[in-house]
């Protein structure tokens, strides 16, 4: 369901016919965000006119809503849209007789937290009955966990439940609406145009979630990151998924707490998760099982969960990364005759000694290169690179120097990339990076995360589900 909170009647009507041409089922209007509202003459308009079945909605402040006026006369207006034949949230009229397949929504707001899975059974309780037909409790995430609580509740809910947990924390209470078995789940038509804290766009919903295939016996993935919002993941592995016909979904995880959030969600339809900064070091320690390589290199970004119930962590960086390189370097048809890898006997220079550092270091070793990693406090330091000059050297940097929004800066300076064969940038925005710019400009190949991304998601794809993405 697509929710409008324009100013206007006619701005109302010019998003009605968006919402529909995206593909929403329901559009929510909300009166009390109306300027110079009348009732007779607007509600009439815009139920109507509209394209789509309509839900009416006048929230008063006490509800987190904007209408600070008289209750009696908000009343009217909600059984006027009643009369219109639209569908509203408020339950003084349900006791009345109501139109012919009209159904009444008694909806509960939080928005300082989310209380137990125990409170919120009883409140949606307590909402039934009143003779509500539909219950609707929408609370505030502090945590990704506070999910939980209202996925078992909606799970189990008697009657229709529209169960929302808002804010960022509270994403994967939208997409996962289905699966849990939410009567409705709400989106907006563009990023700037939420109605509540946390909503994806309806575009988002439906062409990156393909939240319409999503069923209660749909397998969850995901990246644990934070801030997580900007991670292109989902869009590769919810393409991946679909290309094959895998009954799967993948979403941004915002996770504070490590521990806490796989305790929670430790159903077998829970499948795992990408992990990246900066929880790789935290999510190792819960792991029953370490993949041998991910081990050795002290780092992993893939975890997957076992028939069983085990958490296996796995490091698919490298082989991305590492091969991204070599097909950057094969277009230069730089590689020594009889070597195994393009990469074999060249110098490597690493930038940073994180997980993606770490990752690096161990894939280039494998392939045969000198290894030189650059960090703060082991072996060398930035100032010291600027010297460390060999002809054909390849370069990797994986730290956040020149990333957004500090785009002006470089790890390296120009007049040093000279000495470069290729580099490999780790950073995802900007995609053009001074260091990448400037490498290009000095005549060598670059190689953007994009590429690393594709191949370690590749060989996630296999860990998640043995099938290829």
């Amino acid at each position: 369901m697509y929710s409008i909170d324009r100013t206007t009647v006619d701005q109302m009507l010019i998003e009605m016919r968006k919402a529909k041409e995206i593909g929403a089922d329901v559009v929510e209007i909300r009166l009390d965000c109306l300027r110079n509202f009348s009732p007779h003459q607007d509600l009439e308009i815009l139920i109507k006119r509209s394209p789509l079945p309509t839900l009416v909605t006048y929230r008063p402040v006490w509800e987190g809503g904007q209408y600070e006026g008289d209750e009696n006369k908000r009343q009217d207006a909600l059984r006027l849209a009643m009369q219109l034949g639209a569908t509203h949230d408020f339950n003084n009229s349900i006791h009345r007789k109501k139109p012919e397949n009209f159904k009444v929504i008694v909806s509960s707001h939080n928005f300082h937290n989310t209380p137990s899975a125990e409170a919120i059974g009883n409140l949606a309780a307590r909402i039934q009955a009143t003779g509500a037909d539909i219950v609707k409790i929408a609370t505030t995430a502090l945590d990704i966990t506070d999910c939980a609580q209202i996925f078992r509740i909606m799970v189990h809910s008697q009657i229709p439940m529209i169960g929302i947990v808002m804010g960022e924390r509270g994403l994967i209470s939208l997409v996962l609406s289905p699966k849990f078995g939410g009567y409705l789940t709400y989106s907006a038509l563009e990023a700037g145009a939420i109605s509540a804290p946390g909503q994806p766009t309806a575009k988002d919903l439906l062409d990156l979630y393909n939240f319409r295939l999503i069923r209660p016996d749909t397998k969850f993935y995901g990246i644990i990151e934070k801030p997580v919002g900007h991670s292109k993941s989902p869009l590769l592995f919810n393409a991946a998924f679909k290309s094959v016909g895998l009954n799967a979904v993948y979403l941004h995880f915002l996770v504070d707490d490590v521990k806490m959030f796989f305790d929670t969600y430790s159903r077998p339809d829970f499948g795992g998760t990408s992990c990246t900064i900066p929880h790789k070091e935290a999510a190792l320690k819960c792991m029953d099982e370490i993949d041998p390589i991910a081990k050795k290199i002290g780092a992993m970004n893939n975890i997957c969960r076992r028939p069983d119930g085990k958490l296996t962590a796995f490091n698919t960086d490298y082989i991305g990364a590492i091969s991204a390189i070599e097909d950057g370097l094969r277009e230069l048809n730089s590689v020594n005759p009889g070597a195994s890898s393009p990469l074999a006997g060249k110098l490597f220079v690493v930038l940073g000694a994180g997980g993606a550092g770490k990752s690096l270091a161990y894939g280039g070793a494998q392939k045969g290169t000198r290894v030189v990693v650059v960090n703060r406090t082991i072996a060398m330091t930035l100032e010291e690179v600027e010297h460390f000059l060999e002809e054909g050297m390849v370069l990797a940097n994986t730290i956040s120097v020149g990333m957004k929004p500090h785009i002006d800066v470089t790890p390296i300076p120009k007049h040093a990339l000279k000495h470069y064969c290729l580099v490999f940038n780790a950073i995802y925005t900007p995609k053009d990076t001074r260091l990448l710019r400037e490498a290009k400009e000095t005549g060598a190949v670059i190689v953007y995360r994009t590429e690393m991304l594709i191949r370690q998601g590749f060989e996630q794809c296999l860990n998640f589900t043995g099938l290829p993405g």
